[in-house]
């Protein structure tokens, strides 16, 4: 997918050079749950390490802003939105998912010391 909203992002068996700035971007398996197997702070020696290229992408980075004040600090705010649609018509939000975050990463794993993490749904008006 090709769009300003969404990051860019290769297939690693199809990358012919590996970006000299990999500080902005991140491994992950195409595979996980809760962010397991993601290296948020990869290394060309993590990329050589991975023996099936074709499950795995290299993605730039999202910096998400610590933009929700909680009293102990800023929390970052994620939200997905999920559409659904039948062949010929048109895409319907049918459900969201809100997510705040204090670790390296939105997600269970990198938020297990932290309060005011979670998720939840938001409510949408007509």
């Amino acid at each position: 997918m090709k769009s300003e909203f969404v990051p860019e992002t290769h297939f690693l068996d199809t990358l012919t050079e590996i970006p000299s700035d990999l500080e902005n971007y991140v491994l992950k398996p195409l595979f996980s749950f809760a962010g397991m197997g993601v290296i948020i702070d990869v290394t060309k020696a993590d990329i050589a390490e991975i023996k099936d290229p074709k499950n795995w992408i290299l993605q730039r980075k999202v910096v998400y802003e610590p933009i929700v004040q909680s009293p102990d600090g800023g929390v970052k705010l994620e939200i997905r939105l999920m559409y659904l649609w039948a062949d010929g018509q048109e895409p319907q939000l049918c459900i969201n998912l809100a997510r705040l975050s204090r670790g390296k990463m939105i997600g269970v794993r990198y938020n297990k010391d932290f309060d005011w993490v979670g998720g939840t749904i938001g409510l949408m008006e007509k």
